[in-house]
């Protein structure tokens, strides 16, 4: 059996997904439609193959793509998505993917892309082939943002939790090694990610989307 992880924000079309590839009895897929649910079921099982979505909120398919393949070089990791990959192909492939499908596939090569990336075969769409090593990329998404500018970090989540314990900023730069204008700055990132303008409110978004539990605030708000 093989068992798949797929990870779409969009909840109608993962579900219609998830059917479309278990027409094939050979085949499971778990499916989760954020970054941190799929960060959390992969500290419990192993996935023969992934399957991300590009442009998700607060954990985009290349940030978690980048985390998941830091821990496991190995993992096999396949974009799913409706956007234009030509302008991002570097990034993704330096993250460490192992191919690319698009939504809009049809059922048997969905599967084939399955198959193919769990044998070691790259996936990799004929026009991208044509394009390859661009000189520039930029990841956008359609609001014209950098995905980079827009999903959050693990040093960045890190930092959240240290926050949500009360630490000044000297005193989360000497937990976590690092210089106060360090934490200052990822500070700064972080509120204009979350749309945000103190700690407090911080700690409440991040709470709300998932990057940090109940557990880890031990400060009144």
């Amino acid at each position: 059996m093989i068992n798949v992880l797929l990870v779409d924000d969009h909840p109608s079309v993962g579900e219609g997904t998830k059917h479309m590839i278990e027409h094939d009895p050979d085949i499971q897929v778990t499916i989760v439609f954020s970054g941190v649910e799929a960060l959390e079921k992969l500290e419990q099982e192993n996935y023969d193959v992934m399957l991300f979505d590009l442009n998700m909120p607060v954990i985009s398919g290349l940030e978690l793509t980048k985390r998941v393949t830091a821990v496991n070089p190995d993992a096999v990791v396949l974009i799913y998505t409706g956007y234009d990959l030509a302008s991002h192909y570097n990034m993704l492939l330096d993250a460490g993917v192992s191919g690319f499908i698009s939504k809009a596939a049809t059922r048997e090569q969905l599967l084939t892309a399955i198959r193919c990336a769990i044998r070691g075969e790259a996936v990799v769409p004929i026009f991208l082939l044509k394009q390859l090593r661009r000189t520039e990329v930029r990841f956008q998404q359609s609001d014209g943002k950098v995905i980079s500018e827009v999903s959050i970090n693990e040093k960045e989540q890190i930092i959240l939790r240290e926050v949500a314990t009360g630490g000044s900023n000297r005193e989360i730069a000497a937990r976590l090694f690092m210089s106060q204008r360090t934490v200052e700055y990822n500070l700064t990132r972080i509120f204009e990610k979350l749309n945000v303008r103190s700690r407090s409110e911080a700690i409440v978004e991040a709470k709300r989307l998932g990057l940090i539990n109940e557990r880890d605030i031990t400060i009144t708000l």
